[in-house]
């Protein structure tokens, strides 16, 4: 997903926002996707798989901010009058549509079964159908004539970066787009060690641990409704620190749960998922979108979801992968979670220090989130 994200939902942006419709290219990307999945169960060997794999994400990838893309232009469209009030409640179906997809491939025992594929090209499929009956959301580039060459190619929200303000956010937007990848790539993983362990195998989180994990994304739905209110009583810079020391809470209650007697540690580390989650990455699509230009609408949302999903999952991948085999794993294999967990804390709570002092941004109570 890392890999994919570097580059393809830039590409993608661009591609919404200067040459064919953001509905239609959805669907287009879904659809490609579905034949990749459908074809996934073929695959025999774990090299051919990886590429398989990843070109499945290849397509689904970019359709996060095109999703984003699609909402804001049929709001904007609308004459919405307040976009950081109207969005999140359309957004919360996505968190919603991730639980239900949680929850039966969980209870049908089909995670570790070939069958998951088949849903998930189904579901592709059915919403590839879908987004074609959407409002259109047309390029708003200039006429050829009228393009400078940067234009022409593309590039035009790379020129964010010139931005002081945006590209200090878009470096923290990496940093805690690490920490979303080193929950993804480690939460699953650390409930399914203590199957390894006596006293806590039998246990709900161990036989169901996708339920447990689950519960993150149900703690999503409530943080996102709440996104309106947090954002004009506080700004877009308490919000994002909240989500920082969110993440705080999130690695250093995982520290000290187990699946017994800490079992409402592991679940509050959960529900404090939805606030670290929502309050950076819904929070920070809505910032871009109402400091950028409509024009680059969709490339602005593609180079955000490049730096959270691309640079930040990778680095994060790359980097706590050395750290947890160099310092964390046992002769034997085994892992030590606490440390592990411990050591994510910290680097959440350097990163919340730091975007503390060097983010400049002045809020006044009751205005959403605007810049130029």
């Amino acid at each position: 997903m890392g890999i994919a994200s570097l580059f393809m939902p830039t590409l993608a942006g661009i591609i919404a926002d200067k040459y064919i419709n953001a509905e239609r290219l959805y669907a287009i990307l879904h659809l490609l996707g579905a034949l990749v999945l459908v074809y996934i169960p073929q695959v025999d060997n774990p090299n051919d798989f990886f590429w398989a794999i990843l070109l499945c994400v290849i397509f689904y990838m970019p359709t996060l901010a095109l999703s984003n893309s699609i909402a804001y232009t049929i709001l904007k469209n609308n004459n919405t009058t307040d976009l950081v009030k109207d969005f999140p409640p359309i957004r919360v179906w996505g968190t919603v549509g991730f639980v239900v997809a949680l929850w039966v491939i969980s209870l049908t025992h089909n995670e570790t079964s070939a069958n998951q594929f088949y849903i998930a090209a189904a579901s592709a499929v059915v919403l590839a159908i879908y987004s074609l009956t959407l409002p259109k959301c047309p390029p708003l580039a200039g006429t050829p004539d009228k393009r400078s060459f940067v234009q022409i190619l593309g590039l035009d929200a790379f020129k964010l970066f010139k931005d002081p303000k945006i590209a200090i956010f878009f470096i923290f937007a990496m940093f805690l787009g690490a920490s979303l990848q080193l929950t993804n790539a480690y939460g699953d993983t650390f409930l399914h060690d203590f199957a390894n362990v006596d006293i806590y195998k039998d246990s709900i989180a161990v036989k169901y641990p996708a339920i447990i994990m689950s519960i993150s994304q149900i703690s999503e739905t409530l943080f996102i409704l709440a996104i309106p209110f947090f954002l004009k009583r506080f700004g877009i810079k308490q919000v994002m620190l909240i989500s920082m020391v969110a993440w705080v809470l999130r690695f250093g209650l995982f520290a000290y749960g187990n699946p017994s007697d800490g079992l409402w540690m592991i679940i509050l580390s959960c529900i404090v998922y939805g606030m670290a989650f929502d309050f950076f990455n819904i929070s920070g699509s809505l910032f871009i979108e109402t400091y950028t230009d409509p024009k680059i609408r969709s490339s602005a949302q593609g180079l955000f979801m490049m730096m959270v999903n691309g640079f930040g999952a990778v680095s994060g991948s790359l980097i706590s992968g050395f750290v947890i085999q160099k310092y964390f794993t046992l002769a034997d294999g085994t892992k030590t979670w606490t440390g592990i967990w411990l050591t994510f804390a910290i680097y959440s709570l350097v990163v919340a220090i730091l975007f503390a002092i060097l983010f400049k941004h002045k809020h006044e109570e009751g205005v959403e989130v605007k810049g130029h």
